[in-house]
């Protein structure tokens, strides 16, 4: 019986250990920007009022472009380590560190001046017209129609009609 418990021990403290050294069970935790095991390309958004988009990824590669719009859409097309290369919705690319996006979803309008409905669908009342290169932030999608919202006004208006989600995503 002694043998036994000393046994029982001797596994309880190796499974101990294993827990130490290999974490939480996978699934345990919700990923982070950091985690670069996210899916590629995926949007996000844009941390800061100014971002440096870098021509590599690493602080000695010189700065090519600088992006002046907090919270404005990104799409991430790459990861190496610590840096995202971004596209924003004119075709601008480059690197930018991890702290300068985040994982807020948002959309821009393209196009011209699109109609929002207090509902999907184009049979729905009218809320508002939004200008094209709003920045609104992207609350859900139900099959074409998105609910967009900014600090005046939401609404619904065609997936098609912003950029910022993919045509097949399902945004809860």
């Amino acid at each position: 019986m002694a043998r036994r418990g000393k046994i029982g021990a001797l596994f309880w403290a190796v499974g101990a250990l294993a827990l130490v050294f290999l974490g939480e069970p996978t699934g345990a935790a919700e990923p982070k920007e950091g985690d670069t095991a996210l899916k590629l390309p995926r949007f996000v958004s844009l941390h800061s009022d100014k971002v440096n988009l870098r021509t590599g990824p690493g602080d000695r590669y010189p700065i090519e472009w600088v992006l002046t719009r907090k919270e404005m859409p990104v799409e991430i097309t790459a990861q190496f380590e610590h840096w995202r290369r971004i596209r924003d919705w004119e075709g601008t690319a480059g690197w930018v560190h991890e702290r300068m996006v985040t994982g807020k979803r948002a959309v821009i309008v393209k196009g011209g001046v699109r109609p929002l409905y207090r509902e999907p669908g184009g049979a729905a009342s009218l809320v508002a017209r939004v200008e094209p290169g709003v920045v609104a932030r992207l609350a859900e999608c139900k099959g074409a129609w998105c609910r967009i919202e900014t600090a005046d006004v939401a609404g619904w208006v065609r997936r098609a009609d912003v950029w910022g989600v993919y045509p097949d995503e399902s945004v809860p």
